[in-house]
């Protein structure tokens, strides 16, 4: 019986150590993982906010015709040419359905890095 005691002391002598190696490597993981998704979504909202189409162009349009009407009185403005909806070409579209979805994962991927912190 004490060959036993010997050996379950040390079993929880290297298991000890083993668990603290391997949790100290894992925060220091976590970490890294953490503070590289954080620069990766900083970089991608950029590359997002750079990527949104330009509401001046809108703006533009609205008070040229704003002018035309002052100018030239109320009837004289057709504001047929004045398109309700823009269309977007379809690259630009997946362009940023990739760039939100990539955002998303790195979101997620950083939560995964605190949670895993914190337990």
């Amino acid at each position: 019986e004490d060959d036993n005691s010997k050996f379950w002391a040390a079993y929880k002598k290297v298991s000890t150590e083993y668990d603290h190696d391997f949790l100290g490597r894992a925060n220091d993981d976590m970490g890294i993982i953490l503070t590289f998704a954080g620069l990766f979504s900083a970089v991608n909202s950029t590359f997002i906010v750079g990527m949104q189409p330009d509401p001046g162009e809108t703006t533009n349009d609205l008070l040229l015709q704003l002018i035309r009407i002052n100018v030239n009185g109320p009837n004289s403005v057709d504001i047929s040419n004045l398109s309700s909806s823009t269309g977007y070409p379809s690259s630009t579209v997946w362009m940023q359905a990739l760039a939100y979805a990539s955002l998303a994962f790195s979101v997620l991927a950083a939560f995964g890095a605190v949670l895993g912190k914190q337990w």
